[in-house]
């Protein structure tokens, strides 16, 4: 019959349990995986037990040796040195003190992960096949290149190529690359950019520079994109400007609430690059944002109105739209922690925004309709009023039930209206 190894946990001894834990903590942190490229000099690797005194084993003698037995079953993988416990009361009894892995392979063994290692190590030769200086990306993010497998040296072909065609003046789409395509690029553009920056290291000096990913309105985008600086506006678009890429122009989507505003000829919705947007002039005195799209499309005539079918954080498309400052502009999101976080956001190109149907009252009247936000907002907002404030916070306190969100499609249309129109 195998012994127990979960002997001896209620008594606080170190049981074959606790060093799994350790040895997979190192696993996640990649330390074990970093051992099979670069030798720390940290093996043989010696972990010290906590074990039964001698007090121990002569009140319950029965559990301190199920205990040793589950170590002594558990060793292979590592071996056992033990010590002399208990002379002058029980008898001399050698119990286990210290557990050694001669090997990182051999603790790796023991977490159960030896072929991921085996893994780990076929790709970052891969890597060092395509150049070198990948390697010490392989080194810097172990875990990552097991997530990505065979994906990452597809991404460090596209960065061996965009070192060598710096100014390529072509689509993305339009590389030609085997079993790349414009999707993955999409999904892999902080890899790729952390690879180039890898060979950049080469002829700069010194270490690589991970690429600059920033947290910003709940998105990732590179250092120096925030709202208000120079165009490129989307993270897709910045990852063109900076190789070289052509690259779609954004797009604005707008309608005019009033017929007797003129936009294109006799139509009323209209979509224009963002540039195009920013250089009009148009003889509204209101706007409206907002992010639903049949909300956008039901909204009723308004004389002097325009209305904007936002795109959540998308809204940088409005950025250098100076003429907007000469207007009274509404903006209408979802009822949520991102609702404000993107009114906060809009308010740094353009600080008289106004929010509507994004108050308590209006929360609280739909209850029934309530969803719940998958991951809400933490970030600390500065440009709201002291009532968008307060509901914010309320939100992130969970203060009318977990993560409560509403849809802004949700808000029933009796009570949009009064409110839009009042």
């Amino acid at each position: 019959m195998p012994a127990d190894s979960s002997a001896g946990r209620a008594q606080g001894w170190t049981t074959p349990a606790d060093l799994r834990t350790l040895t997979l903590k190192a696993w996640s942190n990649g330390a074990l995986l970093r051992e099979l490229l670069d030798p720390s000099g940290a093996y043989p690797r010696r972990r010290t037990l906590k074990r039964p005194t001698a007090a121990a084993l002569l009140r319950d003698y029965a559990e301190a040796r199920a205990w040793a037995a589950g170590l002594f079953d558990a060793a292979g993988p590592f071996t056992l040195e033990t010590t002399q416990v208990g002379r002058n009361t029980i008898g001399a009894n050698h119990l286990p003190s210290a557990v050694v892995f001669v090997s990182a392979q051999d603790e790796i063994a023991f977490a159960g992960k030896a072929g991921d290692a085996a893994r780990f190590v076929e790709l970052a030769e891969g890597l060092a096949g395509l150049d070198p200086m990948f390697r010490a990306w392989a080194l810097r993010r172990p875990l990552k290149l097991l997530d990505l497998g065979a994906d990452a040296l597809t991404a460090a072909r596209i960065a061996l190529w965009l070192r060598d065609n710096p100014e390529p003046g072509v689509y993305v789409r339009q590389l030609s690359l085997p079993g790349v395509h414009t999707k993955f690029i999409e999904g892999n553009r902080t890899v790729i950019d952390e690879l180039l920056g890898t060979l950049s290291a080469k002829t700069a000096g010194g270490d690589a520079p991970e690429a600059a990913v920033e947290q910003v309105a709940g998105v990732a985008t590179e250092a120096g994109s925030l709202l208000g600086q120079p165009s490129p506006r989307t993270p897709a678009a910045r990852f063109a400007a900076r190789h070289g890429f052509l690259h779609p122009p954004e797009l604005v989507r707008f309608r005019s609430l009033d017929a007797a505003v003129q936009l294109l000829g006799n139509a009323r919705d209209v979509t224009v690059t963002a540039d195009a947007f920013s250089t009009m002039s148009l003889p509204v005195t209101k706007v409206l944002i907002t992010e639903n799209l049949v909300n956008f499309l039901a909204l009723p005539e308004r004389p002097g109105t325009l209305a904007i079918y936002g795109g959540g954080y998308g809204f940088s498309s409005l950025r250098d739209a100076a003429w907007l400052r000469d207007c009274e502009v509404v903006y209408w999101g979802d009822l949520d922690t991102h609702g404000f976080q993107i009114l906060d956001q809009l308010r740094a190109v353009h600080p008289h925004v106004v929010s509507v149907l994004m108050d308590e009252a209006t929360l609280l009247a739909h209850r029934d309709v309530w969803g719940s936000e998958p991951a809400p907002s933490t970030a600390a907002l500065d440009r709201l009023t002291a009532g968008e404030a307060a509901l914010y916070e309320k939100l992130q306190n969970d203060a009318h039930g977990r993560a409560v969100r509403l849809e802004q499609e949700l808000i029933r249309w009796d009570w949009a209206l009064a409110r839009l129109l009042g």
